[in-house]
């Protein structure tokens, strides 16, 4: 598969009108020119708690009870999802991303992230996909700035301030922002 935007970060600019991704970071996890891409929205909350998402799949949730399970997107909402620092990853069918960065979908990593909640881990239900050239389109238009992906921003940043950190790591302040389109 041709992951030339995967792994990196979306950032929805201001021009972009859906809803969905106002202000949106998308941690791109597969894109591929001729199938298309698909990433998970990294700075939305839900108000539903993992302890309860846990409890509904017969799971024993062990972590903080104050954890949500954040809105990846709006597609296939019930489609779990689980981002993990390479501590939490050991072990487990993970997929890496970059360093201290890995991706799973599966039901066993999302026990043994329940049964053992030490390590950097966040959960999530739903994604962002997009058709074949339909993404690269967006980009175009200026709709997303692309930033590569640095693991400590999905763990270390809360969601309110993701967007605006995002941007600073390619040195920019987001005040400075000017919309344009973009590069094709």
């Amino acid at each position: 598969m041709d992951n030339e935007l995967a792994p990196s970060f979306l950032v929805a600019m201001d021009t972009l009108i859906d809803p969905n991704f106002r202000r949106a970071v998308v941690l791109m996890l597969e894109h591929d020119e001729s199938e298309g891409a698909l990433g998970l929205i990294v700075n939305r909350s839900t108000d539903y708690s993992v302890s309860s998402l846990c409890e509904n799949l017969d799971l024993a949730w062990r972590g903080s009870q104050s954890a949500v399970v954040g809105w990846g997107g709006p597609v296939g909402e019930e489609t779990g999802w689980v981002l993990l620092g390479d501590d939490a990853a050991d072990g487990t069918d993970a997929v890496p991303l970059v360093p201290g960065l890995n991706w799973s979908r599966s039901e066993d990593t999302l026990r043994r992230v329940a049964e053992e909640p030490g390590g950097q881990s966040r959960i999530y239900l739903g994604y962002a996909g997009w058709g074949p050239g339909q993404l690269e389109r967006e980009i175009a238009e200026g709709s997303w700035l692309v930033v590569p992906a640095e693991d400590p921003l999905v763990f270390d940043t809360g969601v309110d301030e993701l967007w605006a950190e995002a941007i600073r790591t390619l040195g920019i302040e987001p005040a400075t922002l000017v919309p344009t389109q973009g590069v094709n």
